[in-house]
Parts: C-alpha cells; structure tokens; sequence
C-alpha cells in the first residue's frame, strides 16, 4: 500500500515485499526514536513501528517539507495491523476517476495550477465504476466506456481541521464521443487537452507525485498483452 502525504510516499509492507536489492539511507528499529531536528534524505524505513512512533511519523510527514526526502517505508510482519492502524488515523473519503484516450492521445484536466486526470468524490450507493464515469463525463462534457481498472491511489490532506485519506479508484476509458468537450468550470477545471504519451509526460512535471505514479502504472498496462 503506497499513500502519498505531502507528496512523499509512504509505503506499508510486509517483510514478504521487501526488497532486498534496495538501500535505505536511515534505518530505524522498533526500539529507535526520531530524532526531533531530523533532516531526512532520499529513503528511509521503519522495522516494526510502534504506533506512537506512526502517529509522530505521520505528523512530521504532513508539517514538513522534507525537500531531500524520497520515501518512508514502514514494514511489519502483521501488514493488515499496519495498514488498519495508519487509516484509522483519517477520516476515509472514496473517489473515482478515469485516464480516457482516443487512438494514441490522453485526456488530461487542468485544475488549481496543475496537470491532473479526471475524477471526483463517490455518491452514496454510487460504485466506483459508476462514480468514475459520471466524474469523467461531467468534468469535461465527453461520453465514455469504460475498460479495466488501474489501481487505486491514497493520498492525503486537511480540511477543516481533519486529517482525510482520500481512497481514488482509477479505470482506463476510450471516448466514446468528445464533439461538445469543455471544462466544468464551477469544479475550478480551466482546461482540457488531449496529450501525446510524451507530452503528457511532460505536464506531468506540474502534477502531484501521485498522478505520475498512476500515469507510469497505466503505461505499464498498455504494455502487457491482451487476452484474445
């Protein structure tokens, strides 16, 4: 499970996932202390984190700006308790969206001063199936099909004072019919474009770290073969 806070991905994982090729540049065991003047560098990880140390981890994560910083991996033999006890710190909010493509083009969004891809908050009883295709067709005023899911993506931030974990399911569309395309404006969208793979490679240097993420998933999958 990868949540990105602050734009910095924390990984939570199980000793089974751990990859024994990969350096970490600070290590800490369960016993260790984070030091309060910390000034983290390119990646670290955590063996067996006490949940004081995740709730002071979590904290440093969303009021600093470590520039340096690459990654935090926390890693434990019971993963599920890791992940329950990291989520039950936030308030938990679904979404839904969509990378929709027309022959070799994506779609892409532009919202508050970045490159993004479609999406928005689920309805009650809404899918996500369901929410990523009315999200995608109402943000840009397109029709689409829907193809296969991606992944998910976890991020968070704070809204009135709470600490949320948004939870995005993403699925890979085709465009069914984009003549009366344009942006909702009222969902603060300004512009809609479709995107060569390397141009969009290249709006997505002003996105988030998570929708280059997604983006590197997603051209994976266009790699794999299809089933007949």
């Amino acid at each position: 499970m990868r949540i990105f806070v602050n734009d910095k991905p924390l990984e939570l994982i199980s000793y089974e996932e751990l990859d024994s090729e990969k350096t970490y540049e600070h290590i800490y065991r369960q016993t260790d202390e984070i030091p309060s003047d910390v000034e983290w560098e390119e990646d670290v990880i955590f063996h067996e984190p006490s949940h004081d140390l995740i709730i002071r981890l979590l904290y440093l994560l969303r009021t600093r700006k470590m520039k340096n910083l690459d990654s935090v991996t926390l890693v434990s033999e019971d993963k599920k308790a890791l992940k329950a006890f990291v989520k039950s710190r936030f308030l938990i909010v679904k979404a839904a969206g969509g990378l929709v493509s027309k022959k070799d083009k994506i779609l892409m969004i532009y919202r508050l001063g970045k490159w993004d891809f479609p999406k928005g908050k689920m309805d009650r009883g809404e899918t996500p199936e369901q929410c990523a295709k009315r999200e995608v067709e109402e943000e840009c005023n397109i029709m689409v099909k829907l193809r296969t899911p991606i992944l998910k993506t976890w991020h968070t931030y704070t809204q009135n004072r709470k600490s949320i974990l948004k939870k995005t399911y993403w699925y890979s569309m085709d465009s069914l019919n984009d003549a009366t395309m344009k942006p909702q404006i009222e969902e603060g969208i300004e512009d809609i474009q479709w995107m060569s793979e390397a141009d969009a490679k290249t709006a997505l240097i002003n996105s988030y770290p998570s929708m280059r993420y997604l983006f590197k998933h997603y051209l994976k999958m266009q790699l794999k073969p299809h089933k007949a």
